[in-house]
């Protein structure tokens, strides 16, 4: 029997065994039960007041304080920043760093966003400039007309520039794009988590012993890398069509093709970022005997994966464009999960996603590489736990 055909044989085992376990069939409905909730209360994801960043620029550096009061007393939280000139404002418009640029005077504010201002600044922002120009009627009070201050007062507005067209879509691809990389970071955490105890559970009752006398050790870590994926691989797609048909037929989505295409990259970087992960896991898995010590030595890769989540969802939703969410998603430990949302809110382009994937393969072969030297020195070890050096020791 050739490599290949023992590498399937071992991936058919885990198939069969996961697969008609209860608790896969118990998890997939439990998890798209969880889906169904978040599809249905997906209207008010979005409904929390979030912070808004603004930058003031030249004479509008003036309205700082009041800015703030204003919008603190409408329950909006604001941070504002002084930046130098206007180009210098627009350019941290254009990377995300700032949500909104106000320059000009105050009786006369232009105002810069990315795709569309938000109604609540607009509002503070129109209130600040009718106080200035009420200021400045009241002040040539010898020549006090009431019906022109209100006529004036009332015409008073902000000017308004958008950097990009707005997307009517944008929060129904924010909503997808955070259901997808919660997907995600479930799927290769509970995955990558079974891939190592299974590792230790063979150790322990010896089952591996039996299995390394007729199969070479990268064969049968490739094969349980392979078969576990391929399970992950089917609950990822049921649970996440599940979700994507439930959200077409109740009207909750009115993009169909961009959900399905995130649907289908969301596949394609779980078994990338499964292939990634697990490896790792397996070779970590490896280093103890007991279930009992798994734990502490999968923290380290645990965290990883729990820094990926939280990125993805912070930088995602605040600045889905920003230099450091493009460096971060192109990262392979974090790619698997951030490239998926960016790809999601469309903001990704094929260079950025194929660098991505490249790096990603590229990360997935060097592990591949390690984990195998790792698990065929530590899988027949018994005892206390195997330090990572001496399983990367050579043998002589």
């Amino acid at each position: 029997m050739g490599p290949a055909s023992t590498v399937w044989l071992i991936a058919r085992r885990e198939i069969d065994a996961r697969l008609r376990t209860r608790s896969f069939v118990v998890s997939t409905v439990a998890a798209i039960v969880a889906l169904v909730g978040l599809v249905l209360m997906q209207s008010t994801l979005f409904s929390s007041v979030e912070r808004s960043r603004v930058g003031l620029a030249g004479q509008a550096a003036a309205i700082a304080t009041p800015l703030v009061a204003q919008a603190g007393a409408r329950g909006i939280d604001v941070d504002t920043t002084t930046v130098p000139d206007v180009p210098t404002g627009e350019a941290m418009v254009g990377a995300g760093e700032l949500d909104v640029l106000v320059s000009g005077a105050p009786a006369a504010l232009r105002v810069v966003v990315r795709e569309a201002l938000d109604n609540d600044i607009r509002q503070v922002l129109t209130s600040l400039v009718r106080e200035q120009v009420l200021r400045a009627e009241l002040a040539a009070v010898e020549d006090l007309d009431p019906d022109r201050v209100l006529t004036t007062v009332a015409d008073a507005t902000i000017d308004v520039h958008t950097m990009t067209t707005p997307d009517p879509a944008r929060d129904q691809r924010m909503a997808v794009a955070l259901i997808v990389i919660a997907l995600l970071y479930m799927a290769l955490l509970f995955y990558g988590t079974m891939v190592a105890q299974g590792v230790v559970e063979e150790k322990a009752s010896r089952v591996v012993e039996v299995l390394l006398a007729t199969v070479r050790p990268w064969q049968l870590l490739m094969g349980k890398v392979i078969g576990l994926g391929l399970v992950g691989l089917a609950q990822f797609a049921a649970i996440g069509g599940a979700g994507l048909l439930l959200a077409l037929t109740t009207g909750v989505l009115a993009i169909p093709s961009a959900a399905i295409g995130t649907l289908a990259w969301g596949l394609v970087w779980y078994l990338l970022g499964f292939l990634f992960y697990a490896t790792v896991f397996a070779a970590a898995g490896s280093l103890v005997s007991r279930q009992e010590e798994t734990s502490a030595v999968l923290l380290p890769i645990t965290m990883v994966l729990v820094v990926a989540f939280v990125l993805g969802f912070g930088l995602l939703s605040r600045s889905p464009s920003g230099t450091a969410t493009t460096v971060l998603s192109l990262v392979p430990p974090l790619s698997p999960v951030m490239m998926p949302g960016r790809i999601a809110l469309g903001v990704a382009p094929l260079w950025q996603i194929g660098l991505a994937m490249i790096m990603t393969l590229a990360a997935v072969a060097g592990l591949a590489w390690l984990g195998a030297r790792v698990y065929t020195r530590a899988a027949l070890s018994t005892g206390p736990r195997m330090r990572l050096r001496d399983a990367m020791r050579v043998q002589r």
